[in-house]
């Protein structure tokens, strides 16, 4: 598999503190990567960053091809991204917000509506169609967000923590969606401070402090570190 996602010492400081610390990785297109971390460990700078929304204060990344210096409109157009905070509006229908967002990426109304219908069959959203999103479970909420970072048919989606906060049979449900994705060929770029979701990532990186401390697959890591459980990866690489 070739690589989708290149990065050679990314940097971001704010002011003298360095919240992303000249980190490297590569992402193989096809692949679920993971960004374990406890809150404040760079994670979310690092996925802002990839997708074009903050400048680096220094480093190299290649998304797709495109620079991230002089292409993050393209990166931005080209990309899903579904960020921490739930972003879509309230007092809108779940339908509404698809459709909504379908303009936004500038589908024709013949794309729009073939989109929303394919997307609410395969992420079962159906009967909450004409459901205002206000209404709706936070799990939901997050199934409607994943949906509408989908509409353009990215080839790489950044998920940034999207089962924060959520019940375990949502967080569950989200990830069979998530592979879902995987297997018709996208990449899947996703942030989480939940290390049993590491084990469902191809490949995981482990920040600490703006820097990358541990990267491998979950399998070698846990020889690595003699451990039986990513959390207890997490908590020897950590020290």
């Amino acid at each position: 598999m070739s690589n989708i996602v290149e990065v050679v010492n990314l940097t971001r400081s704010f002011g003298d503190f360095k919240a992303v610390d000249t980190i490297s990785f590569t992402v193989k297109r096809g692949e679920i990567f993971g960004f374990l971390g406890a809150n404040g460990a760079g994670k979310t700078t690092t996925i802002r960053m990839l997708c074009g929304l903050l400048l680096p204060s220094s480093g190299q990344a290649n998304i797709m091809g495109y620079n991230l210096y002089t292409d993050y409109e393209k990166i931005k157009a080209t990309i899903g991204y579904m960020s921490q905070k739930f972003s879509l509006y309230n007092d809108l229908t779940v339908r509404e917000n698809i459709e909504f967002y379908g303009g936004v990426y500038g589908l024709t109304r013949k794309q729009i509506k073939e989109k929303t219908k394919e997307l609410l069959e395969s992420l079962n959203l159906e009967k909450q169609a004409n459901t205002l999103t206000a209404a709706l479970p936070l799990g939901w909420k997050q199934r409607l967000a994943l949906s509408t970072s989908l509409l353009h048919n990215p080839e790489i989606i950044f998920l940034d923590e999207p089962t924060s906060g959520i019940d375990p049979v949502s967080r569950r449900n989200f990830w069979l969606i998530i592979y879902k994705l995987a297997e018709q060929g996208k990449t899947v770029f996703v942030t989480t401070h939940y290390m049993n979701e590491a084990e469902y990532c191809n490949t995981v990186s482990i920040m600490k402090d703006g820097k990358i401390i541990a990267l491998d697959s979950p399998a070698r890591l846990k020889s690595t570190y003699k451990a039986d459980k990513m959390q207890d990866v997490f908590m020897r690489a950590i020290v």
